[in-house]
């Protein structure tokens, strides 16, 4: 790994300690006769398809049981992002986010939330430790009280927050050789997140959020009048090349980390890392407009991209 910068190593103090070798296999399979757990894995599977098509062909790439548990870690997150996103009083989000929190500490879920079913079997099964998932709702509620950031180092601990996690709870249902895979998956994390907050730049300031570093918007000549008139002035195109070819570092830097994983599991995180990259080829062939276009690959673009990943 590359000598280590001041947001990465706070982003690995935040990650703690983890096991100090990989734990074992789940002992047993939920398509042992548990009707309700077979249900509950098909509605994550339902949630994964209908929010993310790119999650969802990528998890494809699994074997059949981590293929589910990674759905339920999606349709987990989705569902806790959607609190801060859909309800609109803050009582009701803070319930909500306290109620998932509940389940992440006793992983014992009310008859009935088929999400939380799927979610806390996974959960327990493959050994993830809990504070990420305590860490992933905090990040996620930092969007009731905080709307902008100053510095790229803050916004890299709110990408580790909503994104790095993710990928360091994945770890743990994909399977990994030696904790060396850490820091590979927090800087991936932060690499896909960056790639969301590019993509929704003019989404996000109509809902009242701005993600990109306002030292660095400063830095280029851009003002937040700039943004909400969502024009496409040379100092952004400066400004999106910036941000872009550090991301792009970013995913670069992570992809060593994809081979400390286990085998069986390789192929299916590098394909979800290559998609979310494509996004960024999208944003430039856009011109960098990303207030009146949302880019995203088509399936048959990100099908496009698959075999090459075979020789990797």
């Amino acid at each position: 790994m590359q000598n280590t910068t001041q947001w990465e190593n706070r982003l690995l103090d935040l990650a703690g300690n983890i096991h100090p070798h990989p734990p074992a296999n789940p002992f047993f399979s939920y398509w042992a006769g548990d009707a309700s757990l077979q249900t509950a894995y098909r509605q994550a599977e339902q949630v994964t398809a209908k929010h993310s098509k790119s999650f969802h062909l990528a998890s494809g790439l699994l074997p059949e049981e981590k293929r589910s548990a990674v759905r339920a870690l999606y349709a987990f997150c989705r569902t806790v992002d959607d609190i801060v996103d859909e309800l609109d009083y803050k009582k009701d989000q803070d319930f909500e986010l306290n109620y998932w929190r509940e389940i992440v500490k006793t992983a014992s879920p009310p008859e009935g939330d088929l999400v939380a079913l799927a979610w806390a079997d996974t959960l327990a099964r493959y050994h993830i430790p809990r504070h990420y998932a305590l860490q992933l709702i905090d990040g996620v509620a930092r969007d009731l009280s905080e709307t902008c950031y100053q510095t790229f180092d803050e916004l890299a601990t709110y990408c580790y927050g909503v994104a790095s996690t993710v990928g360091l709870m994945s770890m743990y249902i994909v399977g990994f050789k030696s904790t060396e895979a850490v820091p590979y998956a927090i800087k991936l994390g932060v690499a896909l997140q960056m790639t969301n907050i590019l993509r929704d730049v003019g989404e996000d300031y109509r809902n009242g959020r701005l993600y990109l570093p306002r030292e660095e918007l400063q830095q280029f000549g851009i003002a937040e009048e700039d943004i909400a008139t969502g024009k496409v002035t040379q100092n952004w195109r400066e400004f999106m090349q910036f941000q872009i070819h550090r991301t792009r570092h970013l995913y670069k830097d992570a992809a060593p980390g994809i081979h400390l994983l286990e085998r069986e599991g390789q192929l299916a995180i590098r394909a979800a890392s290559v998609f979310y990259e494509g996004i960024l080829d999208v944003i430039e062939k856009n011109d960098y407009d990303v207030f009146t276009r949302r880019a995203s690959l088509s399936k048959w673009g990100k099908i496009a991209r698959i075999p090459a990943l075979f020789f990797k």
